[in-house]
């Protein structure tokens, strides 16, 4: 069995309304324990763990010309994978956790990026996920001691390492997409327990993407309601400094997962191709919303 249906198995494996008496749990128990798993962390650490493992998933599947294919920012397969090892060994420095691969120079994610993906073209494709994924494990455990409110710095931005996990476990999600995307593999979403998370914190990135737009919301109020497994509904206050919600002047509505993607620059803001989005309100704030959410998005 292939390694991303095997993937396909485990979500259902976890999948809450698999009925009583069912016989696929059982049936299905061989094929998960042949996937290699996340590696054990912090709970609040999961969802990253769990796109890691996703990812590890996609990659075995992989063929010899898969990895010189050109996924996205015109890097190959084997290079976004070295791209996602430096990223994750920038926040394995700033909480004092291994760093692997070529000694650290950059403390950029641009210039890390260069350093490691220059190292990894001299490797084999399967070194280079070795190289990843072993990076991502050794994150993992050393995250297991750590507070989530710990903070860390990259880029510039400090804030609690929960956060940049949330971040990481994003990113590894939307680049997974990328190259499942170009070999024509289908994937399973993330189990809802992770995409709540990954979804809050998105929710709460709003205010940094209109400011970094040049849009101050200051003192003004949304209310977002993401539909779909793993949504919900916030109050959000669109002021990075504001103390509290205000009342809302704009109600939002979208799908998690098409949310999540806009956050992470992968899906539009509006058009024929967009995601749907229901607005009910101040229809100016909530264009200006919704435009601006893809601006903290990167390769």
């Amino acid at each position: 069995m292939e390694p991303v249906e095997r993937l396909y198995l485990d979500a259902l494996m976890e999948d809450p309304a698999v009925p009583a008496g069912s016989l696929r749990p059982q049936l299905l128990a061989g094929a998960r324990a042949r996937r290699r798993p996340a590696a054990p962390t912090a709970t609040w650490a999961e969802p990253y763990a769990g796109r890691v493992a996703a990812m590890d998933a996609l990659l075995a599947s992989a063929m010899d010309d898969d990895w010189s294919r050109t996924i996205v920012e015109g890097w190959t397969l084997q290079e976004l994978v070295a791209h996602l090892a430096a990223k994750d060994g920038l926040i394995a420095a700033a909480v004092g956790a291994p760093v692997l691969g070529p000694p650290l120079a950059a403390i950029d994610s641009a210039g890390r990026t260069r350093d490691v993906q220059a190292y990894e073209r001299e490797r084999s494709p399967e070194q280079t996920r070795r190289d990843w994924r072993a990076q991502a494990d050794a994150l993992c455990r050393h995250l297991a001691a750590l507070d989530p409110g710990t903070l860390a710095t990259l880029d510039g931005m400090e804030v609690a390492i929960s956060d940049h996990m949330l971040a990481r476990c994003l990113e590894t999600w939307v680049h997974t997409d990328d190259a499942a995307k170009v070999a024509h593999v289908r994937l399973p979403h993330p189990v809802p327990q992770h995409i709540h998370p990954t979804a809050d914190l998105c929710a709460r990135l709003l205010p940094w993407t209109m400011l970094f737009s040049g849009l101050d919301g200051s003192g003004r109020t949304i209310l977002l309601t993401l539909t779909g497994p793993g949504g919900g509904e916030w109050r959000m206050p669109l002021g990075i400094s504001d103390a509290a919600p205000g009342e809302p002047e704009a109600h939002i509505t979208a799908d998690v997962v098409d949310f999540c993607f806009l956050l992470g620059g992968r899906r539009r803001p509006g058009g024929p191709d967009g995601i749907a989005v229901e607005i009910a309100g101040d229809q100016a704030l909530a264009h200006d919303v919704i435009a601006t959410a893809p601006a903290l998005s990167g390769p």
